[in-house]
């Protein structure tokens, strides 16, 4: 068993009594638009044209203030192991859940936004730990990314993902895991991007549900669906992302808002679980309404809402176009994720493709979303990658 750094220290949170009273107190003193003027449209993607609908705002906060209970999820980060340590002069928080087999492989597991290590709070230890004796085994490491959660947040620019990612082989390095793979989405998957590419020696093959072709690339011989992902993909940007034009060039101004006022930060993040996810609705659907409240609540207690936003302002648009990954990789696309890569245009940036997979459903967070999926295609892919490697 490696021995952890001693730069390495472990690390429970606790809100205090006063502030979950302060955050129920806002809660119940809130003050809220009026209806959208879509109001009354049926079930169904159009009913949030103008974003999250009252009624489901109202019914969400209410059961935040009266219902949800922070401290259970406090419980279930300390038993799964909080640690932190400082690299670069910047404290970084981090997941830490060894497996009890011999055989296992680290694997390094990254978040994006508007989510955190919540992401991935449901599917732990299954992939530590898993029922089925035949199945691979991981040690987990779940870092929250600068600015997020428990780590600090930059005092200065600088804090892009290149510089994560070097973090993150600085910060596996010091657990004793000098090889490891890893898997992420969002931003948890362009930094594992960077990581394969950038550090070969040390990342033994990745996983990842986002891929990123370089530019300019032709939609010549382009199936009917790649191209209409390309389409959609175009639409999103041209359309449907305003939030991510915000927080790249304004995240101190939206920030004010995420930090003062938990019924703004909820209606921010709430309108990305539901667009984002695969549902004919409401994001409920799917995802349970406290993990949703487990994310939101993290950034409320954390302040974190502006300096979670700058990671737009530090690397959007920013992924190297030169960058290539030789390392064995597995992708996944999933049918209502907000970009979909096509093969052809992923194969020019990642050399070596072992296992390629379009499953009929999931999202944006499919771990939050269908996690017994989720866990079987990440433990295929690995396995196909582990493969490669011998």
């Amino acid at each position: 068993m490696p021995r952890p750094n001693s730069d390495v220290h472990a690390f429970r949170a606790q809100a205090t009594d006063a502030e979950l009273d302060d955050l129920r107190a806002r809660l119940t003193a809130a003050r809220l638009p009026e209806a959208e003027t879509v109001q009354g449209a049926a079930p169904g993607p159009h009913r949030w044209d103008q974003g999250v609908p009252l009624a489901d705002l109202v019914d969400v906060v209410n059961y935040w203030r009266t219902g949800y209970n922070w401290r259970s999820f406090e419980q279930r980060l300390d038993r799964i192991g909080q640690f932190r340590t400082t690299i670069d002069d910047l404290g970084i928080h981090f997941l830490h859940r060894r497996s009890p087999r011999a055989d296992a492989t680290p694997l390094l597991m990254t978040h994006g936004w508007p989510d955190s290590i919540v992401r991935f709070i449901d599917v732990i230890d299954e992939l530590a730990d898993p029922s089925d004796a035949g199945a691979p085994a991981f040690h987990i490491v779940v870092p929250s990314l600068p600015g997020f959660g428990y780590s600090d947040k930059p005092a200065a620019t600088g804090w892009g993902t290149e510089k994560i990612a070097a973090a993150w082989v600085e910060l596996m390095g010091r657990l004793g895991y000098d090889r490891f793979v890893a898997h992420g989405g969002d931003w948890g998957g362009n930094i594992t991007t960077v990581l394969a590419g950038r550090f070969p020696a040390h990342v033994l093959g990745i996983h990842t549900t986002f891929a990123e072709g370089p530019p300019a690339l032709t939609t010549d011989g382009l199936t009917d669906v790649e191209r209409a992902w390309t389409e959609e993909t175009r639409d999103f940007w041209r359309h449907r992302a305003a939030y991510a034009k915000q927080q790249a060039t304004r995240p101190q101004t939206i920030g004010y808002s995420l930090v003062d006022s938990p019924v703004g930060l909820l209606a921010w993040i709430l309108d990305k679980f539901a667009e984002w996810s695969d549902t004919e609705d409401s994001p409920f659907e799917t995802i349970c309404i406290d993990r949703v409240l487990d994310d939101v609540t993290l950034y409320w207690l954390t302040r974190t809402g502006a300096s979670a936003a700058r990671i737009y302002y530090e690397s959007h648009n920013s992924l190297d176009p030169e960058l290539r990954v030789d390392v064995p990789a597995a992708l996944t696309m999933y049918p209502r994720d907000v970009e979909k890569c096509p093969r052809p245009w992923a194969q020019q940036r990642y050399r070596q493709i072992v296992r390629w997979r379009e499953p009929a459903t999931g999202g944006h967070f499919p771990s939050l979303e269908i996690p017994e999926y989720f866990v079987e295609d990440l433990r295929e892919g690995l396995a196909a990658v582990l493969a490669a490697t011998r």
